[in-house]
Parts: C-alpha cells; sequence; structure tokens
C-alpha cells in the first residue's frame, strides 16, 4: 500500500466517529420518541363516516379529511393502546346527538340496594298440619257438607262413625268418671285414693282419644257418663281442609286417615331462586309477600331452613314464614315475594347500554369532542335492569345509555367502507389479480402486519409466509431487480 493513502483512511474513519457520534446524541437528547410511527389505514369524513379516502383532503363539507389509524383487536376487558383509535370508532356532532337523542351517564362503583321479586307459592305449614285417623275398625255414619278446600272452624262437626270394638274403652271410661265421681261426693280426701281414680280417668280419656274421639265428645261423656250409640269427629283446629276420605256406609280399618287439615294461621312460601343468589337469603332476612290484585303486604322472613333444590327445573326452592291471620294466603296460591338485597361494591350499568349478540356485549364509550368508541365487555349478575361489568370499563367512563344502536349503525358503516375504494387485490409475489372470495375459499391469505394479502396459489403464498417482510416493501417481486441475492420462486401458469 502507497504511503500517502494512510491520512485518507484516517481522516474516512474520523468523520464516520463523528457522525455516529451526532447520531447518538441526536438519540440522547430524545429518549421518549416514539420509536414506531402509527399507520394510517384511511381518512375519513368527519360528518359522514360512510365517505373514506385512501388520500387526505378535504371533506364534501368542506372539513379536513380525518386519518383513521391502525388499532389492536380488542379482547373483554381491554382497552386500546394510548393514541390509537379502535375499529369501528365513530364522530358524531353535537346536532346530530340531539336529534337521534344519544344519552350518556358516568360509569361508577359503588354498593347499591336493589329490589327483588321472586316467584313464589303458598304451602302449608308442616308443622300446622293435622291428620285425623282411626283408631280402631268402624263404618262411617253419616258426614258433614265438609270437604276438600272448605275452611273449618275449631271443634266444628265433621262426620258420625259406630266402631263396636270401641264400646268396651267407652264404658270403662265412663265407669272411671263414676268411681271418682262418688269419692269426691262422699267426703274422701284421702290423697291416695283421689290420685289414682285421676290417673285411671285420664288413661281411660287417652285411650278414647286414640280411637278418634275429639275432646268435645270426652267432655261429653265425663259430664253425662253416658256411652254415646254413635261417635263424632270434631276439627281440633281452625284451619282448611287439605283432604277428605269419608263417605256415608264407607267400612274403615284402624289407621285410615278420614280428613287432613292446616292450620292457616302461619304458612309457608317456597319462591324459585337461582343458585348463585343463595347469599343473598340468609336465614332470618325479611321480605314482604304480595298477593295478585291486593294492595296489602304480609311481613315474611326466611326460614332457618336450607334451600332446597327442585329436580325438574334446578332451581332453588327458598322458604319464607308467613303471619297469615285473615287466612288470605291459601294452599297453592301463586304469590310474589319482594325483597331488598344489598350488593358489595361493583360496576353497575343499565341493560340498555349493552348491545349483545348472544356471544359478545358490546358498550359505546363516549370521549372528547363526540368521538364514540366501541367496547367489548365482560358481565356478571343482573339485577332489576341493572348488570355488573366485570371487565372492560373503568370507574370514571362515560357510556352510551340511549340512542346505542344507532350508533352502531354508524360504526358498521365505517368498517365496511374502507373496503369499497378497492375492487380486486394483487397477489403481492408475482403481481397478478386475485379474487378475493376465490382466495378465501381456498385458503389461499396470509395476514402481516394488521393487513391481509391474497395469492393466486399456494406457492405464492408459501413463499410469502417464509419472509413476509421481503415483499411487503412497496413493491411485488415481478417488479424488483433481480438482484443476485433476490431468487425469484418458480412462475406457475395462469
Amino acid at each position: 500500500m502507497k504511503r500517502n493513502s494512510f491520512p485518507a483512511l484516517f481522516l474516512v474513519a474520523g468523520m464516520a466517529l463523528f457522525l455516529t457520534g451526532i447520531w447518538y446524541g441526536h438519540r440522547s437528547a430524545n429518549p421518549s420518541a416514539p420509536q414506531l410511527q402509527r399507520r394510517i389505514l384511511y381518512y375519513v369524513d368527519p360528518m359522514n363516516p360512510a365517505h373514506t379516502s385512501q388520500e387526505p383532503g378535504l371533506a364534501p363539507c368542506g372539513m379536513k379529511m380525518e386519518p383513521v389509524y391502525a388499532s389492536t383487536q380488542l379482547d373483554a376487558g381491554s382497552s386500546a393502546r394510548p393514541g390509537l383509535i379502535a375499529l369501528g370508532t365513530v364522530r358524531i356532532s353535537s346536532e346530530k346527538q340531539h336529534i337521534i337523542g344519544i344519552q350518556v351517564a358516568q360509569v361508577e362503583k359503588a354498593p347499591a340496594t336493589y329490589t327483588m321479586r321472586l316467584f313464589g307459592r303458598v304451602a302449608p305449614d308442616d308443622r300446622r298440619v293435622y291428620r285425623l285417623n282411626a283408631g280402631v275398625d268402624g263404618i262411617v255414619r253419616e258426614v258433614s257438607a265438609v270437604s276438600t278446600g272448605t275452611q273449618i272452624k275449631k271443634d266444628q262437626w265433621l262426620a258420625t262413625f259406630s266402631a263396636p270394638d270401641a264400646r268396651a274403652t267407652l264404658q270403662g271410661f265412663a265407669a272411671a268418671v263414676d268411681v271418682l265421681n262418688r269419692q269426691q261426693k262422699s267426703g274422701g280426701d284421702a290423697p291416695g285414693p283421689l290420685g289414682v281414680l285421676n290417673d285411671n280417668v285420664r288413661l281411660a280419656a287417652e285411650r278414647l282419644q286414640g280411637l278418634g274421639l275429639s275432646s268435645l265428645q270426652i267432655d261429653e261423656i265425663r259430664t253425662t257418663r253416658e256411652v254415646p250409640a254413635a261417635l263424632r269427629i270434631h276439627a281440633p283446629v281452625n284451619g282448611f281442609v287439605l283432604a277428605q276420605d269419608v263417605t256415608p256406609g264407607l267400612k274403615f280399618e284402624k289407621g285410615n286417615e278420614w280428613y287432613r287439615i292446616a292450620d292457616l294461621s302461619r304458612v309457608w312460601v317456597l319462591a324459585d331462586a337461582h343458585a348463585q343468589d343463595t347469599e343473598h337469603y340468609p336465614p332470618g332476612a325479611m321480605a314482604q309477600v304480595s298477593l295478585a290484585g291486593q294492595k296489602k303486604l304480609l311481613p315474611a322472613r326466611v326460614s332457618e331452613s336450607l334451600p332446597q333444590i327442585d329436580p325438574v327445573t334446578g332451581t332453588l326452592k327458598v322458604r319464607f314464614e308467613v303471619d297469615n291471620p285473615d287466612s288470605l294466603l291459601r294452599p297453592e296460591m301463586l304469590v310474589d315475594v319482594i325483597l331488598s338485597v344489598t350488593l358489595p361494591p361493583a360496576l353497575m350499568v343499565s341493560a340498555d347500554a349493552l348491545l349483545e349478540t348472544g356471544l359478545t356485549a358490546t358498550v359505546f364509550v363516549a370521549r372528547d369532542h363526540g368521538v364514540f368508541e366501541p367496547r367489548v365487555v365482560e358481565t356478571g349478575r343482573r339485577l332489576a335492569g341493572q348488570v355488573e361489568i366485570l371487565r372492560g370499563l373503568e370507574p370514571g367512563e362515560q357510556i352510551v345509555t340511549a340512542g346505542n344502536f344507532l350508533i352502531d349503525s354508524e360504526s358498521r358503516m365505517k368498517l365496511a367502507a374502507p373496503a369499497a375504494p378497492e375492487s380486486g387485490h394483487k397477489d403481492p409475489i408475482c403481481g397478478m389479480k386475485v379474487d378475493e372470495q376465490a382466495a378465501r375459499a381456498a385458503h389461499r391469505f396470509s395476514a402481516y402486519q394488521d393487513r391481509t394479502y391474497f395469492f393466486c396459489n399456494v406457492v405464492c403464498r408459501d413463499s410469502f409466509e417464509q419472509n413476509p417482510a421481503r415483499f411487503t416493501q412497496g413493491t411485488t417481486l415481478a417488479q424488483a431487480p433481480d438482484h443476485a441475492d433476490r431468487r425469484a420462486p418458480p412462475r406457475l401458469p395462469h
């Protein structure tokens, strides 16, 4: 090498170091400068979202066309990155908002009290149901007009029967009462004999009760000391006849049920509830029961018993205990149960703010200057026209509660508008025109950097997917210069 070439080499190296220092200093002075620029998808008319253009300029209304940038796909609970506009975002002027009736509300997280309404069915209290059974074989002689569904009074006569096998027991009771009365009249005051006689009368009375005699007729025999030819059945309480199985001349056996009577002064209401709502019905919680067509509300209390599962519907049967002094509630009546529920702090929005498709739920978030952004949200419980938002919204955000269907129409028009100007696609490998529908049907397409490319054959598609950055620099392989380090894939006949 010649001696005079060394100064030139030193000069070139010095210039390179100088330029490197300038570049590094510029980067250090701007540490917050963005490294990635937003890619503009298209331009839109701010007054007419259906009017779009691939180039900037003025809209027909005279306003400047606004750019729409690429955005990531929004999943449930995510939001757009700062500075990016979500796909489907629309801008609506204040005048147009007033015309279509758009209303917004602020999302807040706070505890709330809701009034829940459950459907219930009246049932008798098992502890207040009386079964009148025969204690001896016999024959029904006479039956009153009482039937199933009749409301009866205590000691009301129901039927008469005869039982030959009960005669000895009746005579024994009458004799025991007679002996006791004679002892008392004779002036005997020895505690021992009187105590034994009283016990005999009590035991004989219990035997008569076991035969099916009422307390009213037992007291009558105690007074007259006469054995009746026919025995009577009386109602033990004020109540409601649930079942009856007596007719004149009916022969019955010991243990047969004559009547089933329910005391309706206190009843149960069995209400259907969802399994996830059992926390709202703790034992002792108070509620109100209303009857259709009546304004009167009856206080109710959740029973101490655990809710029962309905094997048919899978719902829970929550039991409420209700005082029923006027017998307004009858078995099998349908009633409403009104219950106040206090929920823990949660994001609750109006159900009218949601646009649901069955798989997803979307709300429109109101931004500044009339911008409305679609947001996919995840929902939770639903109570009294309110829906809990689990993911997708933050406290303080404004959402549309009225007019969202019209905003959704604008958003869908805007999403469909970008595809209108372009009628076809070019294969980025060979440059040939490709029909989108045919390419999709044959799976000859590939996505790269928020854009979908279509190919005339699978060879071009496979070549593209091996190195997509090579073919997305604004030129196709057919137009690119033939460098030594770029080998074109084989062209297939079309």
